[in-house]
């Protein structure tokens, strides 16, 4: 059992989240540099550089390297079921000083940081147990400047998906250049508080351009685009056509009383990357 194959698998996951943005983000700021202007042409000149020499020279393209974080589907025949958590651990660990990542973590109560992004429930996972014998590793580092911006909304049922729909608006105006537009707005709908924003980050995960599978919410989620981008915030909130690349709606069921819209801002550095771990220790990144 080649457990050491495996950390140096998901090693190479974390720095291509780190230093390499997935097509579908770098296409959708190239079509913003075309439709753009001025002062938003230009930030997003920088972006786009700033992304070319990120994968060119294998840094990191932000100097906030992020929480990381990560979605784990497992398989639940995989052989590697009871090692994969202290080798995601012991990954992050390494990963921070040969990528290098900036240490990230730090105790609310004594603030020391022990420089190795570890702490308590850090790296943060989200686990999913499933049929089969692979595991499915998405990285997605989250930046402090962003998910400071993040959003909780109790609302009364009685406002309605109209009121939904305002909140999000709101808030993401509010927000304004904070989170270093433009950016994804992933949003959880329903169930409690907690799973309300956890939907949110997971609707991150989601490529950019691809709408929900459910019709009404995949009419939703175009109405938010049209009225976020009519704000005129812009790029790194310097004015312009495109505050948001995309936003992605994901839902649960909700107790008749609560009305639960969590709102997890992603910045123009949409950080992910997925890696299979196949049952003989075989990995690869897609």
């Amino acid at each position: 059992m080649n457990l050491k194959e495996i950390r140096t698998g998901i090693i190479e996951l974390i720095k291509k989240a780190e230093t390499e943005l997935p097509d579908d983000v770098i296409k959708s700021l190239r079509k913003a540099y075309e439709i753009e202007e001025g002062v938003a042409k230009t930030q997003l000149k920088a972006i786009l550089d700033n992304i070319d020499l990120a994968k060119k020279t294998g840094r990191p393209m932000c100097q906030d390297t992020g929480i990381q974080t990560f979605f784990v589907d497992i398989g639940i025949n995989s052989p590697f079921i009871g090692y994969i958590k202290n080798l995601i651990i012991e990954s992050v660990k390494e990963a921070t000083k040969i990528i290098p990542l900036r240490p990230n973590s730090v105790d609310p109560f004594t603030g020391i940081n022990h420089n190795d992004n570890i702490g308590d429930f850090l790296p943060y996972i989200t686990w999913n147990i499933k049929e089969g014998d692979d595991i499915e590793i998405t990285a997605l580092p989250k930046g402090g400047g962003s998910e400071n911006m993040s959003k909780l909304g109790m609302l009364k049922p009685g406002v309605g998906l109209e009121g939904v729909k305002n909140f999000i608006v709101e808030e993401v105006i509010k927000a304004a250049g904070n989170p270093c537009p433009p950016t994804i707005i992933g949003v959880g709908i329903g169930g409690g508080a907690d799973l309300s924003l956890k939907l949110g980050k997971k609707a991150l995960l989601r490529p950019i351009g691809i709408r929900h599978k459910n019709k009404k919410i995949a009419f939703m989620e175009e109405e938010l685009i049209k009225k976020i981008n009519e704000s005129n915030i812009g790029p790194m909130g310097l004015g312009g056509k495109t505050t948001v690349l995309d936003v992605h709606i994901e839902k649960a069921h909700r107790h008749p009383a609560s009305l639960p819209v969590g709102i997890i801002i992603q910045c123009w550095a949409n950080r992910r990357a997925k890696m299979i771990i196949n049952s003989n220790g075989k990995w690869s990144l897609i």
